[in-house]
C-alpha cells in the first residue's frame, strides 16, 4: 500500500509518465496531468474520455490512477467485479506529426523486495500478466473513446531503490495478452457449464465437487474459499481425499493411493512424495538417510536472525548475530533499531556482521559461512548490501568531482550530498554479501546457508509440502518421537503469533508498528526482543537436530570448493577491486565467459549429489530423460548378473555402482577419497563393463572391487564416461573440480602496486574501484559538458545503475492508511 501510494504521488507522476512515454519512442507531450478515478467504472469512463480530448487537442499526457475497468467480456453482466489497474497513461497518438487520436498504456505497481538487484522472473511475469489483463479488458470496453488505441506495450512500476521510489519497466504485451485472453475464455466456459442463473449454493457445491482436480494447498491459500475447501477434504470419508489435501500431484496420486487406502501397493513415484505420504499417514518424519555435507554449527560459521519491517523493502526492526568459534557458539549479540528504514540502520547491520566476519577470519577457521533461518533473510541482507555498495560507488564518483573542482551531481543533474565512506567492517560485510549474490548463479557456492533448506534435505514431514516452508513446522516434525497429527501441527503453527524467519506475522507486525508509531520505546524494544528470542530458539533447535545426524565423507570436499572461491573474494576485498559489484551489474563479456564455468559447476554439483544422496540418485535413475544413471536389480551373484532398466546402459557400457539398496558406497570406509588440484578421486569403487551372453538373461558385471550383494538388491549405476576418462587401476573415478574465476578477479600474482605499474595489463583483474569510478566520473562530466546528460532531453535518460542518492532524505512520507477488511491477497493483487 505504501508503494502504490508513491506511484500515485504527485512527486513521481511526471517521472513515471515521461520515462514510460519516452521508452516507447512516442512524441513528447506538451504537459502532464494526473486524475484519480476513485475505483469507479463510471468515473474511469469519464476521465478516460477527458484524457483522450486533452491528448488529441492539447497534446497533454494524463496519468490515471485507481481505475476500474469491466472484466474482459463481462461488461454487460450485472454485479461482475471489475479489475482495478493501479495506473494507466493516456498520451497523444500522431502520424507524421499530426494528431490522430490517443494511446492508452496500461500499468500496474509491484512492490518487489529484491529492488534493483535480482527480481525473480516469475514474479515479474505475474505483474505483466496483470497489466495484460488490464490492456485486454480495456481494448474490449465499449466506453473507450473513438480514436483511442490500447498500446501493445505495458508498464510495470517497481521500486528502484530501498526507499521504494518507483521506476517504470516497459515490456511488449502480445504474448501476455494471448495468455490472459485464453484464461478468460476458459473461465467464461466454466461459468457457462455451472450455469449463470443457478443459486450460489448450487454453484458452490458444483465447485467443491471438483476439489480433487483443483485444490492445491500452495496456490489456493490466498482464496477466500481455502478454509472451506480444506475442511471439506478433511471431513471426507474417502481416504484418497488425504492426497488432495496435502497437495500430491494428480498424476502421481494413483501411484501412492495404496499407502492411504491400506492396500500397500506402490507404483512409480518420486521417493520424496512417497516419504511425504508415509509421514502423513504414520505421523512420524521420514529421514532420507543422507549424511551431512553442510557446515552448520562448525567453527567458522556465523548464525544470524533478523526481524523485518513490513513498512519498507529493507526495513529491519532488530538483528542478532552469533559466532561459532573453536570452543563452540559465543553469546548472541543483539540490537534493536528504532528507525527500521534509516540508512544508518543498514550500516549498523553491516557493522555487526562485518565485525563477526573479521573475527572469524582472524581466528583462521577456514571459509566463512553465514547461517540463516530462511531465504528471505538472505535476500534482505544481499539487497541491503547492494544498496550500500551503490551509495559507496556514487561517493567515489562524487569525491572525484570535488577533487577536480566540479560540482557533485546525481545522474539527473541534482546537487548530491556526499555520504560518509563505509567503515572497514561495513565494507567487509557488504563485500561478503555481494559475493553471495554472485554465488547464487553457482550450485556449489554456499556462503550463506538456509537452515530450513538444509534440514529439509534430510527429513520429510507429513502434511502439505508447503507447510514445510516454515522452519518451526519442520523442526517440530524432526524432533518428535511420537506420532503426530499433521492437521493439528499445521493449525497450531499457523496460529502462532511469532514466525521463524525474517517476516513478521500480520498481528505481530501491527503491534510492533503501533508501538513505534506511538513512540512507546519500552514496548517496542520488548516486542522486537521477543521476536528475536523466538527466531533464535527455532534456529538453535534446528541446529541441535542437525548435530545428531552423521557427517558425510564429502563434507570436506564442499568446504574445499567454497574455500577456494573465498580465496578469490579475499583478493578482491584486499585490493578493493570488483568487490562492490553484484552479479547482475558485472561485464557482459564476463558473464558470457562464465557459461562454461556454470556448466562445470552444475555437473560437479550433480555428481557429488548423486554420490551422496541415494534418494536423489534413485529419482534421477528412474527418469527416462537422464542418460547417465540407471537402476539395476541383482539377478544372480555368481557370476554377478544384473537386470538393467535402461536403453542407454547396455552391452559394452562401462558402469560404476553408486548405491546399493539406498546405501551410498562413497560413504563406506573402504572407499578412498583423494582431494587433488583438478579433481576429487574416488577409489575402491565397483566398476566393470556390462556384457551380454547368448541365451543368458540380463547382463554380466564383473567389477575388480566386488561389493557385498544378494539376489534382489537394487543398484544405482552410473556411466563412467560421465566422470571422464577411465583410470588404468580399474576401480577409480574422478569428479572434476570446476575452475575458479580468472576473467574479472585478482589473480595470485596481483598486488597493490601491480595496477599502478601496469594499468593496461591489470585492467580487468585488479583495477581498484577508486580508479574505475574516477574514470567513469570524468566520462560523465564530459558527456554532461556536451549536453548528452541534459535532464530536459527527450526521450528521458534512464539510469541503469540507479545508485545515486538525492540531496534530501528520500524516505517516503506516507500517512498510515486503515486496513482493508474483507479482501483477500488475490483481491489486493
Amino acid at each position: 500500500m505504501t508503494f502504490e501510494s508513491l506511484v500515485r504521488s504527485e512527486r513521481f507522476v511526471a517521472e513515471l509518465l515521461a520515462r514510460t512515454v519516452g521508452q516507447l519512442d512516442l512524441p513528447r507531450p506538451r504537459g502532464v496531468r494526473r486524475r484519480d478515478c476513485h475505483g469507479s467504472v463510471a468515473t474511469t469512463a469519464e476521465e478516460v474520455a477527458k484524457a483522450h480530448l486533452k491528448a488529441n487537442f492539447a497534446g497533454e499526457a494524463t496519468m490515471l490512477t485507481a481505475l476500474a475497468v469491466p472484466y474482459l467480456h463481462l461488461e454487460d453482466v450485472a454485479g461482475a467485479t471489475p479489475i482495478h489497474p493501479d495506473f494507466a497513461i493516456v498520451c497523444p497518438r500522431q502520424d507524421g506529426g499530426k494528431a490522430i487520436g490517443s494511446w492508452l498504456i496500461m500499468g500496474d505497481a509491484k512492490d518487489y523486495e529484491r529492488v534493483r538487484s535480482r527480481i525473480d522472473d516469475g514474479r515479474m511475469l505475474k505483474g505483466f500478466l496483470q497489466v495484460a489483463l488490464g490492456a485486454e479488458s480495456a481494448a474490449a470496453w465499449s466506453k473507450l473513446p473513438g480514436g483511442m488505441r490500447v498500446h501493445r506495450y505495458g508498464a510495470l512500476a517497481v521500486p528502484r531503490n530501498a526507499f521504494l521510489q518507483p521506476e517504470a519497466v516497459v515490456e511488449l504485451l502480445d504474448d501476455h495478452r494471448v495468455e490472459v485472453r485464453t484464461r478468460a475464455h476458459e473461465r467464461l466456459a466454466t461459468k457457462a457449464e455451472l450455469g449463470e442463473s443457478s443459486p450460489a449454493e448450487d454453484e458452490l457445491a458444483a465447485y467443491v465437487e471438483h476439489l480433487a482436480a483443483t485444490f492445491n494447498p500452495r496456490s489456493c491459500v490466498t482464496c477466500s474459499l481455502f478454509a472451506y475447501c480444506r475442511d471439506e477434504l478433511r471431513a471426507s470419508a474417502d481416504p484418497l481425499a488425504l492426497l488432495t489435501e496435502i497437495g500430491i500431484d494428480p498424476l502421481i496420486r494413483t501411484a501412492v493411493a495404496g499407502l492411504v487406502s491400506g492396500s500397500g501397493e506402490l507404483g512409480r513415484a518420486p521417493q520424496s512424495t512417497v516419504a511425504q505420504v508415509i509421514a502423513t499417514v504414520g505421523g512420524l518424519p521420514q529421514w532420507s538417510g543422507r549424511l551431512r555435507v553442510d557446515p552448520c554449527g562448525l567453527p567458522g560459521t556465523i548464525n544470524l536472525v533478523l526481524v523485518k519491517s513490513d513498512a519498507a523493502a529493507l526495513g529491519v526492526h532488530g538483528l542478532a548475530v552469533q559466532r561459532v568459534g573453536p570452543a563452540g557458539p559465543t553469546a548472541w549479540v543483539r540490537r534493536v533499531f528504532p528507525d527500521p528504514q534509516s540508512p544508518l540502520t543498514r550500516r549498523a547491520m553491516m557493522r555487526m556482521l562485518g565485525a563477526a566476519i573479521r573475527e572469524t577470519q582472524e581466528a583462521g577457521l577456514g571459509p566463512v559461512h553465514l547461517v540463516v533461518p530462511d531465504r528471505p533473510t538472505a535476500d534482505l541482507l544481499a539487497t541491503a548490501a547492494d544498496s550500500l555498495a551503490g551509495v559507496e560507488l556514487s561517493r567515489l564518483r562524487w569525491q572525484r568531482d570535488l577533487d577536480c573542482g566540479r560540482p557533485a551531481l546525481t545522474f539527473d543533474g541534482e546537487p548530491a550530498t556526499l555520504p560518509d565512506p563505509l567503515h572497514a567492517d561495513e565494507r567487509l560485510a557488504v563485500s561478503f554479501l555481494l559475493e553471495e549474490d554472485r554465488a547464487r548463479a553457482m550450485s556449489l557456492r554456499t556462503p550463506i546457508h538456509d537452515v530450513r533448506a538444509v534440514l529439509a534435505s534430510h527429513v520429510t514431514p507429513g502434511g502439505p509440502a508447503v507447510d514445510a516452508g516454515r522452519l518451526d513446522y519442520l523442526v517440530t516434525w524432526a524432533e518428535t518421537t511420537e506420532p503426530l497429527d499433521h492437521r493439528e501441527v499445521s493449525d497450531a503453527i499457523a496460529e502462532r503469533t511469532e514466525t521463524p524467519g525474517a517476516r513478521l506475522s500480520n498481528s505481530a507486525s501491527d503491534v510492533i508498528h503501533r508501538a513505534r508509531r506511538e513512540n512507546n520505546t519500552a514496548t517496542y524494544d520488548a516486542l522486537v526482543q521477543q521476536a528475536l528470542d523466538y527466531r533464535i530458539e527455532v534456529l538453535e533447535r534446528a541446529l541441535a537436530v542437525l548435530e545428531k545426524l552423521e557427517l558425510s565423507r564429502l563434507r570436506d570436499v564442499h568446504r574445499v570448493l567454497e574455500g577456494d572461491a573465498q580465496a578469490v573474494w579475499c583478493r578482491r576485498l584486499a585490493l578493493q577491486a570488483s568487490d562492490l559489484v553484484r552479479f547482475s551489474r558485472t561485464y557482459r563479456t564476463w558473464r558470457n565467459a562464465h557459461v562454461e564455468m556454470l556448466d562445470a559447476d552444475r555437473k560437479c554439483f550433480d555428481q557429488l549429489t548423486c554420490l551422496a544422496d541415494a534418494s536423489v540418485a534413485h529419482d534421477k535413475a528412474s527418469d527416462a530423460g537422464v542418460r547417465e544413471l540407471a537402476l539395476a536389480t541383482v539377478m544372480d551373484i555368481n557370476p554377478i548378473r544384473l537386470d538393467v532398466q535402461s536403453r542407454r546402459l547396455v552391452d559394452g557400457s562401462r558402469v560404476v555402482a553408486l548405491h546399493i539398496n539406498g546405501r551410498s558406497l562413497v560413504e563406506q570406509p573402504n572407499t578412498t577419497i583423494k582431494i587433488q588440484a583438478t579433481s576429487f578421486k574416488l577409489g575402491q569403487m565397483p566398476i566393470a563393463t556390462l556384457t551380454r551372453v547368448d541365451d543368458v538373461e540380463g547382463l554380466l558385471w564383473d567389477p575388480k572391487v566386488v561389493p557385498s550383494l544378494a539376489v534382489g538388491d537394487v543398484l544405482v549405476l552410473a556411466d563412467t564416461t560421465w566422470f571422464g576418462k577411465p583410470f588404468q587401476s580399474g576401480h577409480e573415478i574422478a569428479v572434476k573440480r570446476p575452475s575458479l574465476d580468472n576473467q574479472a578477479a585478482p589473480k595470485t600474482t596481483c598486488s597493490l602496486p601491480a595496477y599502478s605499474a601496469d594499468p593496461e595489463g591489470h585492467k580487468w583483474c585488479c583495477r581498484p574501484h577508486t580508479v574505475a569510478e574516477a574514470e567513469w566520473s570524468d566520462t560523465l562530466a564530459q558527456r554532461r559538458a556536451r549536453g548528452e546528460l541534459n535532464p530536459e532531453t527527450w526521450p528521458p535518460l534512464v539510469d541503469e545503475e540507479r545508485f545515486d542518492v538525492g540531496p534530501v532524505d528520500e524516505r517516503p512520507d506516507v500517512s498510515p492508511a486503515p486496513a482493508l477488511n474483507g479482501l483477500t491477497l488475490d483481491d489486493l493483487d
